[in-house]
């Protein structure tokens, strides 16, 4: 760690859930990571960043390093990932005034307080960058990729074009506000929402007949969304930390594509980490994983996705400045294929976010 917090164990505010239809893997997420760094020694907390924490008394107010010293564990009441997406509707009537601050109850306070606060949070306000410069206007250190690079990455139109600007291969498609006819459409096409993540919102039109279904969804969670064309074959993940690429990892789903529930449901799909692939092929994804890195001015680490056609061809889908870290994320496998362990990792990431 950094020569202040080397001979001393560190507050972290461990920072998940908030409303996003990211939040079941966000609190997933959180739990494993205030576990593995509970067990390495750091005092940490897990904290809601919508729900808050409430203050059990005045005394516990006016000594908030005691609350991390407590180390309130949260975790086991968390339960695991749902099969299907949370209903944010719920969460949303226990915060009368949650339309007005998206930080619940003391969540700056404890942050403030904190070393660092290792960032949890997926999708949404957690990963477009919005939290990002929060902190940064109020010098709170967190993991992760700054607020610009957040930005670019959660609008997957934004991303697309500077794939093209780049030389790095996507899927050709289009974007379109709701109401609007969108361009030519040739099947089958990947319809999914703008902003999106953990393939909420994402269905495959294998036919005309399945378009406007696929369309209706997609416009659940988003006001934009992205048609592409559906590159059929193999699907890869390749993690980046400090701008060097870790082994690249398959997904195989036992059914369908892969899916939230394929994602997060353990047994659905089978996860190969080295992938099974050739020295040269593995080499171009990385590259790829690497270029992609750099051409959206990311930070520390993130994850790319890819397919690859039955031809060989590449083709990158989009970046995640968040990436799980769940029991069943691809990350910490890749880690973990490079003798990283999870603890490991997430001092690797708390290391990268003390540099900055």
């Amino acid at each position: 760690m950094t020569e202040r917090n080397r001979d001393q164990d560190m507050k972290i505010v461990v920072l998940a859930g908030g409303i996003s239809s990211e939040r079941d893997v966000s609190l997933s997420s959180g739990a494993t990571i205030y576990r593995a760094l509970k067990e390495r020694g750091h005092q940490a907390i897990l904290l809601d960043a919508y729900l808050g924490y409430e203050w059990e008394d005045r005394q516990e107010a006016e000594n908030i390093s005691g609350i991390f010293e407590s180390g309130r564990d949260w975790a086991g009441e968390l339960g695991g990932v749902a099969e299907d997406n949370p209903d944010i509707s719920q969460i949303r009537a226990l915060r009368p005034d949650g339309d007005k601050n998206f930080f619940g109850p003391n969540v700056i306070r404890l942050c403030q307080a904190a070393d660092a606060v290792f960032m949890a949070l997926h999708g949404a306000d957690g990963e477009n960058g919005k939290v990002q410069a929060c902190f940064d206007l109020m010098g709170i250190t967190y993991t992760g990729t700054d607020y610009v690079s957040s930005a670019l990455c959660m609008d997957k139109g934004i991303t697309k074009e500077i794939f093209a600007c780049h030389g790095i291969p996507t899927p050709a498609g289009f974007r379109m506000k709701r109401g609007e006819k969108g361009g030519k459409v040739s099947f089958p096409c990947i319809v999914k929402a703008c902003c999106g993540g953990s393939s909420v919102g994402v269905c495959i039109a294998m036919k005309e007949e399945d378009y406007a279904g696929a369309l209706e969804e997609a416009f659940r969670y988003d006001e934009e969304v992205i048609v592409e064309q559906y590159i059929a074959g193999r699907e890869f993940s390749v993690g980046v930390m400090d701008g060097r690429a870790l082994p690249v990892i398959e997904m195989a789903p036992l059914a369908g594509f892969y899916d939230y529930k394929n994602k997060y449901q353990p047994g659905l799909t089978v996860e190969t980490c080295p992938a099974q692939l050739s020295p040269e092929k593995t080499r171009e994804i990385q590259e790829y994983a690497q270029k992609a890195f750099a051409a959206l001015r990311l930070k520390s680490y993130a994850r790319m996705d890819f397919r690859m056609s039955p031809q060989g061809e590449i083709y990158c889908l989009e970046a995640n400045t968040l990436p799980g870290m769940t029991p069943t994320s691809l990350l910490p496998q890749e880690a973990a294929a490079e003798g990283v362990c999870f603890g490991e990792l997430c001092e690797k990431i708390l290391e990268e976010a003390l540099k900055r």
